[in-house]
């Protein structure tokens, strides 16, 4: 049984596959790529108005209250006299007045 799947003797062949590879990038940055990086930028946008009382969610799951804010680091209140560091970058989430 011999399989053929694609004549040996046909011309133009590399266009097709370079068309091909260039629809699957054009998909992937559509669907995967720009939503991604347009949620990173949001959440940095959050984290850059970051303020006292604001609620926020870590990376980690923590659930916590902004207590203080530094340059790089913010003091959460995750419970009554429980306080605990953290670098802006291990905030996931921002909920304002929440």
């Amino acid at each position: 049984m011999l399989f053929l799947l694609a004549d040996p003797n046909a011309q133009g062949g590399g266009f097709e596959s370079l068309f091909f590879l260039a629809a699957i990038f054009v998909v992937f940055y559509f669907f995967i790529i720009r939503p991604q990086s347009k949620r990173q930028k949001e959440i940095q946008d959050k984290v850059n108005a970051l303020k006292k009382g604001d609620k926020v969610i870590t990376t980690g799951g923590i659930i916590g209250t902004v207590a203080s804010i530094e340059d790089t680091e913010v003091l959460i209140e995750v419970d009554k006299d429980v306080k605990i560091r953290l670098m802006k970058t291990a905030i996931g989430d921002v909920n304002p007045g929440k």
